[in-house]
């Protein structure tokens, strides 16, 4: 098996063991284990529980960052495109939490950690809603005096409303209607959409 074949089953493992048992309960002699790896081939690749849970974050975030990706790629308006990244976006990163059980108390417990992990993924997510922007401003639907800091604003913009998101405490009693009218008009009315 390839170098990158076992990191990448090693922490597909630890993913599904720390979505089950809890990062805490979980131990690098269960992901051994559950891997039909050696300790010692896990060792080669991870030092830490620690390390091996930053490998998971990071690789769900690849995942994500794929999937806004291919939205900028979409043939539609860049307008479109705007709204569709924001609520992929949120609905991307709602998922993983979800999907990954008990690293859910993890994820809210340990953000500063998962912060750090991120960074990479932001960069990617900022340089993304960048080409969309060019791509409305040259197309005469948006009106941005900056891009390279109204990308910035967007990206800070939709990564504070993260958690409650999660949580569903944004829009929870409204329509999806309505919550995506509040939302055009927010995002439409800082871009200067022109009609």
């Amino acid at each position: 098996m390839a170098v990158s074949k076992t990191k990448a089953k090693l922490v597909d493992v630890a993913r599904q063991l720390f979505a089950k048992m809890g990062v805490e309960n979980t131990t690098m002699n269960d992901i051994a284990l559950a891997s039909k790896k050696g300790r010692r081939t896990l060792y080669t690749y991870f030092k830490s529980k620690e390390e091996i849970y930053m490998a998971v974050v990071e690789s769900e975030l690849d995942i994500l960052s794929d999937i806004m990706k291919r939205v900028v790629e979409k043939d539609i308006s860049p307008d479109q495109k705007i709204i569709e990244m924001i609520y992929t976006r949120l609905d991307a990163v709602k998922e993983v939490v979800y999907r990954n059980g008990t690293l859910r108390a993890t994820f809210f417990r340990d953000i500063w950690r998962v912060e750090k992990v991120r960074k990479r993924f932001d960069a990617k997510e900022i340089q993304l809603f960048k080409d969309v922007l060019r791509e409305g401003v040259e197309k005469g639907v948006f009106q941005v005096d900056d891009i390279d800091m109204t990308a910035e604003l967007v990206h800070y913009s939709v990564k504070g409303i993260e958690v409650p998101y999660i949580r569903g405490h944004i829009g929870a009693k409204l329509t999806d209607e309505t919550r995506g009218q509040y939302v055009e008009n927010i995002v439409f009315g800082a871009l200067r959409r022109k009609e």
